[in-house]
């Protein structure tokens, strides 16, 4: 496995590829010269390849707020119709979004329908839009099948998307790996963690986000999600929990009939950041030998490591149990050495207690946490005003900035914080003289205030996470029931987009 401490600056993307010019006549001939199975795999690729193009689509998103882990933005990405009677696309979460966003898709007939996100999952990089499949009225095309089983070392790929903007670029590689260690993009934005990715030498580049990445028989064993800026390194997300949170929202939709509600699938965590290490890794950080043979011979042959515990949010259902260079040897009694295991079973235990036992600097050690649900750690809400976001502290943030989950987080100051001198990532302690522990609180102490007043604000930041800042605010709202009622109605403005 590769270095826990190793950090990667990768980039979001998509390949393309070159369009060759006609051959000649003499190559013609030459080509038609070759073996017979040559031949048929040529045929096989232009099969899969006719059959996956129609179904692919160009997405341009425009991210209308500030929120959590994302800036306002716009761009275009890739993504693919996995149900066309119910109309859902895949994507990555990051082109999803985690908060508003307005976006449309295109065919390679170009014709453009409007999209809406129904799921984005709080950790993995995969995200759901919808679409009405009645407005596509002159395009034929059939959904992508998902195969994550098929995925293997060795397997000979495509890439299919909009890689550098270019529509219908596809790119050619063979998976090198199943087992890589989630990229790192950002310090203090979105990043993937507690999973495996795939390797490809593939090139993708920007655009490319939310393409398939398919085999010859046509089916999706991957998605596209990133990639490194100095190699032609791509790194693909497995597929397993893509297919579980699809089958929870076909099964919601065929339940609701005429129109689409709120899904729940269930997520569960401990808010632990664990890493795959090899078994010389987990000798030095003081694993038994006894233990390693049994977790061996209990494992799948070929398991070449352990789960190994990276950071462990503040406040969090784990914290003071468990600590970094904790290695995980069972769950509720099972030998759990893969992120997939691990969290299949976390999804189905939210709510309820389950047994941890880990090897700490070679003592043997038990641990029964609550697995907290998901979903209530990832805001879905925001206060704005004066052009300043503010929201509940998120799990990717939190573990970013090592602070517990809830804190009223500012994701863009605008006029009225900016002006005050309080800077993105800020943590609001007190305001107006009142405690800060929750949004609410906040907008109980702007509904008080009168337009002009100047009150003081203190805060901390991430990079300064030991010493509180205080500065002083001018109140840029009115004092009436129309502003509060402005507020709590941006509260709900990321739900109505259900």
């Amino acid at each position: 496995m590769e270095d826990s401490n190793s950090r990667e600056i990768v980039e979001s993307e998509m390949e393309s590829m070159d369009l060759r010019s006609q051959e000649s006549t003499d190559q013609v001939e030459l080509e038609s010269e070759l073996p017979p199975e040559k031949e048929v795999i040529t045929d096989d690729w232009r099969d899969a390849i006719n059959k996956v193009v129609p179904a692919v689509v160009v997405l341009q998103t425009t991210a209308c707020r500030s929120f959590d882990t994302e800036l306002p933005s716009s761009g275009s990405a890739t993504g693919f119709v996995v149900d066309k009677n119910r109309g859902i696309i895949l994507t990555n979460r990051h082109v999803v979004k985690p908060g508003p966003v307005v976006a449309r898709a295109i065919f390679v007939n170009n014709e453009e329908i409007p999209v809406y996100p129904i799921y984005r999952d709080p950790v993995h990089d995969f995200g759901f839009f919808r679409y009405d499949p009645s407005a596509i009225q002159f395009h034929k095309y059939e959904e992508i099948p998902l195969a994550p089983e098929a995925a293997s070392v060795g397997l000979e790929i495509r890439v299919i998307g909009n890689d550098s903007c270019e529509k219908v670029s596809i790119l050619a590689g063979t998976l090198a790996r199943l087992d890589r260690n989630a990229p790192t993009y950002r310090r203090d934005g979105y990043n993937d963690f507690n999973t495996f990715y795939m390797q490809a030498a593939s090139g993708t580049k920007r655009g490319s986000s939310g393409s398939p990445v398919i085999d010859k028989q046509g089916r999706a064993v991957a998605l596209n999600a990133g990639g490194s800026v100095s190699s032609s390194s791509a790194f693909y997300l497995h597929l397993e929990r893509v297919v579980r949170a699809l089958a929870f929202l076909q099964k919601s939709k065929d339940a609701c009939k005429n129109k689409w509600e709120a899904v729940s699938i269930p997520r569960g965590t401990l808010q632990v950041t664990f890493l795959h290490k090899g078994f010389d890794e987990t000798r030095r950080l003081g694993l038994p030998n006894e233990t390693e043979q049994m977790v061996r011979q209990a494992s799948a042959p070929g398991e070449t490591g352990m789960l190994v515990v990276d950071s462990v949010v503040p406040c969090g259902p784990a914290d003071r149990q468990l600590e970094s260079g904790d290695v995980l040897v069972r769950v509720n009694g099972e030998v759990t050495t893969q992120f997939l295991k691990l969290e299949a079973l976390l999804d189905d235990s939210v709510g309820k207690k389950i047994e941890l036992q880990i090897e700490r600097g070679g003592t043997s050690l038990t641990v029964n946490i609550v697995v907290q649900d998901l979903h209530s750690i990832t805001p879905d809400c925001f206060l704005e005003v004066s052009g300043a976001v503010i929201h509940c502290l998120s799990y990717q943030q939190a573990r970013n900035f090592c602070f517990q989950c809830g804190l009223v987080y500012v994701s863009d100051p605008g006029y009225m914080l900016s002006r005050a001198g309080i800077p993105r990532h800020a943590i609001i302690k007190k305001f107006a003289n009142d405690e800060i522990s929750q949004l609410e609180d906040v907008i109980s102490v702007l509904s008080k205030l009168c337009r002009g007043d100047r009150v003081p604000l203190e805060y901390i930041s991430y990079k300064d996470r030991h010493r509180r800042k205080v500065c002083i605010t001018c109140a840029d709202v009115q004092r009436d029931i129309a502003c509060t009622v402005f507020f709590w109605l941006r509260r709900f403005k990321i739900s109505e987009e259900l």
